[in-house]
Formats: C-alpha cells, sequence, structure tokens
C-alpha cells in the first residue's frame, strides 16, 4: 500500500513538536528567573557529561530564523511550550513583561507564516522560587499554576486557540519525585504519589481556566504510553504487565474521564488517598477536547519478586537482542497502532492526537548533509501505523513528529538526537537531515514522498 499525505484525509494535522527547556537557552536572560532544570543540572553526575541547557539551541535568539525553517519544511502545525519562569520569575507575583514579548512575537511570527501555534502550559520546567515552597508536593501549586496558566491565556488566547495542559505527568512525577533521575531530584513513594494527584488535579483546573476565558479554545493534556506485553504467557508475567500497564498507560487518563485512580491492581497506590481532598475525585474529572498521545516504544515486562511494590520489571531491548535506538528503546512502530486502539476504546474518550512520536540514532555529517535512513523508516512505519489505526476507526486527529531541532534531551544530555534538523551545538548551525526533507515533501504531498507502509505485518 502505497501512503501519502492525502490518505489521512484533508482536515488531518500534521505538524512538529519542540519544550522550552530543551531548545530555548537564555537561561537567566531579560528577567527570567532559574527553573528546577537549571539548578538540577549544575549537580554532579545528574546528566550525561555534566552537559546543561543554558544555551541549548538558542532558539530564544533564534527563533526567527527557526520558524522561517518551519515554513520552508511545509510543516502547519507547531507545538511549543511556555516557559513558567519566563513569564513569572518566581512562579508568583510579579510578572515579567520581557517573557510575554517574546513569547508574542513568536506567535505573531508563526501566524504570519502561517503556522498554527500549539502551546504546551508545562513542560517539566517548575520555578525554582515554588520548588523551594514544596513545588508539585505542596497542594498550593494548584493554585500557583492556574495564576500562571490565566496569565498565559489572558495574553495569548487570542491568537492561540490550541492549547496543552501538561506534558507527560507520568514522567515528570516519577522521574523527578520517585526515582529522582529528573528534576527536582527527589525519591519515595509518598512524594511520587503527592505530585502525582496535584499533578492530576491541575489538569482539570487549568482546563476550567482556559475555557472561562475562551470557551471556543481546543484544549487538552498530553500523555506518555508505552505498549507493554508480557514477556511469556505465564500468569505471573501477565499480571506482571497488568500492573505495568497501570503506571506507564493509566494512572493519569483515568481520573481525568471520571473512573478514579486505577488502585485495583496495585494495592499501595490506595495511598494516594492521604492526599486528597473531599470532592478531589470529582475535580479530577474534565472533558477534553482532545487527549495528545506520546509513544515511542513498546516495552516487554516480567515478574519480579525484587522490585518493590509492583513485582514486574522491564526486559530491556538489548537483552531481548532487538533493534534499538540510540535512548536503548526497541525499534518497533508497531506500538503506536495498539496504543491509539488501547485508549480508543476507552467510553467517551475525545479525539486523540499524536502529540510526540520520533527516534534518536546516532547522525553524522558528511559534505554539510545528514543521511539518516534509520529514522526516516521509523517516522514511515510509524505514520503508516497511525492510518491503519483511523481506517479501523480510531478518532485519531493529527501527529506530531518529536522533533524540530536535535536538542538537549534531559539527563541524557545532548548525546541523543531526536531531530528532523541536524543541530551543530557548538556553531548552531542547522542542517535539514534527510528525514526532515522527506517529511517537507510529503507534506507538500510530493508523488516522490510516498512510501509503501506495509513493510512490517503485527
Amino acid at each position: 500500500m502505497h501512503i501519502n499525505k492525502e490518505a489521512f484525509g484533508s482536515d488531518f494535522l500534521w505538524g512538529v513538536s519542540t519544550a522550552a527547556y530543551q531548545i530555548e537557552g537564555a537561561h537567566d536572560a531579560h528577567g527570567k528567573g532559574p527553573s528546577i532544570w537549571d539548578i538540577f543540572v549544575k549537580k554532579r553526575n545528574k546528566i550525561f557529561n555534566n552537559q546543561h541547557a543554558d544555551m541549548a539551541c538558542d532558539f530564544y535568539n533564534r527563533y526567527i530564523e527557526d520558524l522561517e525553517l518551519l515554513h520552508r519544511l511545509n510543516i502547519p502545525n507547531y507545538r511549543f511550550s511556555i516557559a513558567w519562569s519566563r513569564i513569572y520569575p518566581d512562579g508568583i507575583g510579579a510578572v515579567n513583561q520581557a517573557g510575554i514579548d517574546f513569547y508574542n512575537r513568536l506567535i505573531d511570527l508563526a501566524l504570519e507564516l502561517e503556522i498554527t501555534p500549539w502551546v504546551t502550559l508545562y513542560h517539566w520546567d517548575l520555578p525554582y522560587a515554588l520548588e523551594l515552597r514544596g513545588g508539585w508536593l505542596n497542594r498550593e501549586v494548584t493554585q500557583w499554576f492556574c495564576q500562571y496558566v490565566k496569565t498565559c491565556v489572558q495574553h495569548f488566547g487570542d491568537r492561540v486557540s490550541h492549547w496543552m495542559v501538561l506534558n507527560e505527568p507520568t514522567v515528570f512525577t516519577a522521574a523527578g519525585y520517585f526515582f529522582g533521575i529528573h528534576a527536582p531530584g527527589k525519591k519515595g513513594l509518598d512524594n511520587f504519589l503527592a505530585a502525582a494527584h496535584h499533578a492530576a488535579l491541575c489538569q482539570a483546573y487549568a482546563a476550567a481556566v482556559i475555557k472561562s476565558l475562551y470557551p471556543n479554545s481546543s484544549v487538552g493534556t498530553t500523555f506518555s504510553c508505552s505498549h507493554v506485553e508480557p514477556y511469556s504467557p505465564r500468569q505471573k508475567d501477565i499480571v506482571a504487565t497488568q500492573k505495568a500497564d497501570v503506571l506507564l498507560n493509566r494512572f493519569f487518563i483515568e481520573p481525568l474521564l471520571g473512573m478514579g485512580y486505577p488502585t485495583k491492581e496495585i494495592k499501595v497506590l490506595r495511598r494516594i488517598e492521604k492526599f486528597m481532598q473531599q470532592h478531589d475525585e470529582r475535580d479530577l474529572q474534565f472533558n477534553m477536547d482532545f487527549i495528545g498521545l506520546q509513544n515511542y516504544t513498546r516495552e516487554v515486562i516480567r515478574h519480579s519478586y525484587f522490585v518493590p511494590f509492583i513485582n514486574a520489571k522491564i526486559v530491556s531491548a538489548k537483552k531481548r537482542k532487538v533493534p534499538t535506538t540510540a535512548m536503548q528503546w526497541e525499534v518497533y512502530p508497531e506500538a503506536m497502532y495498539h496504543i491509539l486502539k488501547k485508549f480508543q476504546a476507552y467510553p467517551n474518550i475525545p479525539p486523540l492526537l499524536i502529540t510526540e512520536n520520533g527516534a534518536a540514532f546516532p547522525d553524522t555529517v558528511v559534505h554539510n548533509q545528514v543521511d539518516d535512513p534509520k529514522r526516516l523508516f521509523y517516522l514511515q512505519q510509524t505514520i503508516a501505523q497511525v492510518l491503519k489505526a483511523k481506517e479501523e476507526g480510531v478518532q485519531v486527529k493529527g501527529y506530531f513528529v518529536w522533533t524540530l531541532l536535535d536538542n538537549f534531551e534531559w539527563a541524557e544530555g545532548y548525546a541523543p538526537r531526536f531531530g528532523l534538523v541536524y543541530v551543530d551545538f557548538n556553531t548552531q548551525q542547522r542542517i535539514v537531515k534527510s528525514s526532515g526533507q522527506w517529511y517537507a515533501d510529503f507534506l507538500k504531498n510530493d508523488s516522490s514522498s510516498q512510501f509503501t507502509g506495509s513493510v512490517r505485518n503485527i
């Protein structure tokens, strides 16, 4: 089957995604306050090679050329996040007008170039001043966050009509508050449960704030999700997989849909109730206009006596001897199909958007060009899986590539390159990779960009 853009329909949304901390740089420019990531990267041995994002892709100073590049690549939708501490240096209090001005310029230029802005309000960079007051562990974060959201919508809502509240709450609460491998580096089950509950409340509260100001705006939130399969047919592996599914896929979507937290399979999660107040279960629910799904791979799960709370562990792709990306994730485009089918099965689920998908592979510059056939193959095969799900009735409305530019990839630093565009971090030179050129041609509906989507069957 040959696949081109037309196969998805004229109203299907195509785009790319980025995040403020990963590309903007200018970490203390023009009144911006420090975020928890600005502080976390300064701690030794937390980030690969002790790297940081003080400059990153220098997008703050180079946004004009990068948006013009987006335009040349025929990309009509751009998802980016706002840095909370660029708007409120102290998290609350006085607004930083220079931060407002920057995002106004960014939004205005995007619209001038006929690029639709999709704004993520929180992509992991909590103002450090709020972390000193407990951060996501302090229930007051719901008030702080809603004030910040209100300010953003008041300033940008006349031109931005697509909003995403949180980026991957499972990841920033688990990695930052349970495992301690992301900012702010806290550990422990109670820390995770408190942060998770307050984030889940913020999903609904902030969505209501946006709708109160601009009722016709399109509001959603985004979830990381991984297709999970048991390592063997053994009942213990099946049960372990069900538990992993709770944490990786179900924990935030189900309370949002009014189903409550999924604590049946993992009883220790019931401890979240000690952080709940009257009416919280009701307040967790909100009828979003869309749900953003962010999928990169599948995880194979087996039972383990040695893993506390869930007795389940991931069997690494390396151990299974399957092809991997630079993140050591299995190359498995079929995961996207399974995830779309899984989420579509929820009653009353709103339309779905793929708000992130991509792959990191080593890239080499040869004669000022970057040929990346592995990334190109991955993108094509995943897009084919999206189409397969769509043709089977899944209400999937769009697909956004992660990401436009090679960037700072959190704890992994600059080693993994996800971009459609190569960035030389010494010179800030941009080079469109062959995958980026293919995507541009595909979006232009160039016949040479058609591809066969049935190379692998599931």
